[in-house]
């Protein structure tokens, strides 16, 4: 069966290219929300797509120039988009895309008036991500701090460079609550082991310093001096975190690191019960933004205020933050009703 973003894509038609116009103002676009918004590269590559896809939904319907488009247009295209099966929260993603191309193209002097404030969109339901408990995250620590010794003591030394890789990537993201992006762009430099903090650079390139805990830093440690000299090589530079064939690691397989080790945390933990029938608790397969959430979340549990959580974060609003309150309720509230006789 077909998903979403296949209907959707097989509703736009057969790529093609678009006309100089159209082209040249989605080039213009994108270089803006580099250069001048200073957004992040993943954002301007999920803006670059939605456009597109609009721009071809356009020159589809007779439009060439960025001047000719109109508030049928992008309703026409956000209505193919619902038809194909889009979720709510891609169509308000792409109705925000395409009132911040519009509002460009005006300024721009392309567009006589602005079709954008025109366009309604869903707002996307707010959804409260994903947190693991806290034995659910030791568990899975302790996973990955055994497998590194294990490794290390065989004298397999690719394979102990890479557990010890693995435990450093999962603890960093606990302790620090950093994106995944942010700790693949981090330099051996950026560890201030005496402060016990790391510099990153996060959304809109703001650099932030973010306090680390013991057990992250010795962690990263191992890895910067007995992991990564096994594996760099000329491709490795300044990075951090290197991936097995020595260069910069990347997100997607930073992701696939955070999925493997809690799936091999799960199953430790799933042995453990059979052998001792103590009810160790299984493990949710989760990803680093989880891990993130389950930071978050845990900062506030424990007693930290709102604006630390949120400098911590590196949210530019406090209500962005706001969410992990609501998901520290509803755990106090599961707690409550699983415990009171009265609940």
């Amino acid at each position: 069966m077909a998903t979403p973003r296949e209907r959707a894509a097989g509703a736009e038609g057969p790529r093609q290219a678009l006309p100089a116009g159209l082209s040249v103002a989605l080039s213009e676009f994108c270089r803006y929300l580099d250069a001048e918004r200073a957004l992040s590269r993943h954002t301007v590559r999920a803006y670059h797509g939605d456009m597109l896809s609009l721009l071809e939904y356009a020159w589809r319907h007779g439009v060439s120039e960025p001047g000719s488009l109109d508030v049928t247009i992008l309703r026409g295209w956000l209505a193919s988009q619902h038809q194909a099966g889009a979720a709510r929260a891609t169509l308000a993603r792409h109705g925000a895309a395409a009132r911040a191309f519009t509002s460009f193209a005006h300024r721009q002097g392309w567009l006589a008036a602005d079709p954008g404030p025109q366009l309604g969109t869903p707002k996307a339901r707010r959804v409260l991500p994903q947190v693991l408990r806290r034995e659910e995250i030791n568990t899975v620590l302790a996973d990955c701090e055994d497998r590194a010794l294990r490794d290390l003591a065989s004298g397999q030394r690719t394979s102990a460079a890479l557990a010890m890789r693995d435990a450093a990537v999962l603890e960093l993201l606990y302790a620090s609550a950093i994106r995944v992006s942010e700790l693949c762009d981090l330099d051996a430099g950026g560890l201030d082991h005496d402060r016990r903090t790391v510099r990153v650079l996060g959304k809109g390139r703001k650099e932030r310093v973010v306090p680390i805990g013991v057990p992250a830093m010795r962690a990263v440690a191992r890895w910067a001096d007995l992991g990564r000299p096994a594996l760099a090589n000329s491709r490795s530079g300044t990075a951090l975190f290197l991936g097995a064939r020595g260069g910069r690691l990347d997100p997607r397989t930073a992701r696939r690191i955070v999925h493997a080790r809690l799936r091999g945390a799960d199953l430790a933990a799933v042995a453990a019960v059979a052998a001792t029938t103590a009810g160790t608790q299984a493990v949710r397969d989760a990803g680093p933004h989880a891990i993130r959430h389950t930071a978050a979340t845990h900062l506030l549990e424990g007693g930290a205020d709102l604006r630390s959580v949120q400098e911590i974060l590196g949210h530019s609003s406090p209500a962005t933050t706001q969410i992990y309150t609501h998901v520290s309720a509803e755990r106090l509230k599961a707690s409550y009703r699983q415990a009171h006789p009265r609940a």
